[in-house]
């Protein structure tokens, strides 16, 4: 199998890792030949940014992991388009897997929720991953790929960037009790796990909600990596006074509260969480 991974930043160099030895993926980069010395890839220099030097990719793999994230201005994912425009000039590849994100569903109120919950998103950033996944499914069908789509939430490790200790050492505060939002959260491994194991065992066209077995509110879940990091727990404020001390996008994690299973995920994919909890992978 020719397998190419797009984006291949902490997560997907944890994809690598569980592939087989016999596997030797292309890997689309910015980063020069040298910084992939240590890994056993073949790189493509090429950026999303760049469309015009995407041409290499046609035809190249049977296989793709889309981990890029879309650029950070307007509603579309231009870099998604640019990927799919350049597929498309040669034959597509078998099967595709494209990490989105749990924020297309908006805020659903702190409701439980599954796949086919309708996607309510709220923020631009949100809104460039719809329009990433429908753009991977209308060009899907017209291809005949096979696409597995994977919504994750907040990506966790303890050598990753965004570990709770960061934002407890900083003293961030946190929502009152009464104001606070559920948050969902899966573990860098299990997420590069479940790429590997939706390549095979996804099915057409199919969703995935990619998260552990937490269901706690935010204010409980940093109180909690507090006590087992031995920090002290952050301090609490009500929303409007919360949001005149944090950024725009700081308070758009406060403001949209879900509690999503992943009853789909475990069913159809066979996983098994190695993290159901996150204070087993602080």
């Amino acid at each position: 199998m020719r397998l190419l991974i797009v984006g291949c930043g902490d997560v997907g160099q944890r994809l690598l890792r569980l592939l087989p030895k016999s596997l030797c993926p292309l890997v689309l980069s910015r980063r020069p030949a040298a910084d992939w010395r240590a890994f056993r890839v073949r790189p493509l220099a090429g950026d999303l940014d760049d469309p015009a030097g995407l041409w290499r990719l046609a035809g190249i793999a049977d296989a793709v992991v889309h981990l890029a994230p879309p650029q950070q201005q307007g509603r579309r994912d231009q870099r998604t388009r640019a990927l799919i425009a350049a597929l498309d000039r040669g034959p597509p590849p078998r099967r595709f897997v494209y990490v989105s994100t749990t924020g297309v569903y908006g805020d659903c109120e702190g409701r439980q929720i599954d796949e086919t919950a309708p996607r309510r998103a709220q923020t631009p950033r949100a809104l460039r991953r719809v329009d990433a996944e429908d753009r991977l499914r209308d060009w899907a069908r017209r291809r005949g790929v096979r696409l597995a789509i994977l919504r994750a939430p907040g990506i966790y490790a303890s050598d990753r960037d965004g570990h709770p200790r960061e934002r407890l050492l900083a003293g961030r505060p946190l929502l009152d009790a009464d104001d606070d939002v559920f948050t969902n959260h899966i573990q860098a491994d299990d997420l590069a796990r479940t790429c590997w194991r939706a390549l095979f065992q996804g099915a057409p066209l199919r969703a995935y909600n990619v998260v552990d077995d937490s269901d706690r509110r935010m204010g409980e879940h940093f109180d909690l990596a507090a006590d087992v990091l031995g920090l002290p727990r952050a301090p609490r404020l009500p929303r409007a006074e919360l949001a005149r001390q944090l950024s725009e996008m700081q308070m758009s994690f406060m403001s949209e509260s879900r509690r999503i299973g992943n009853a789909r995920l475990k069913r159809e994919l066979g996983l098994r969480l190695r993290y159901p909890l996150p204070e087993g992978g602080w």
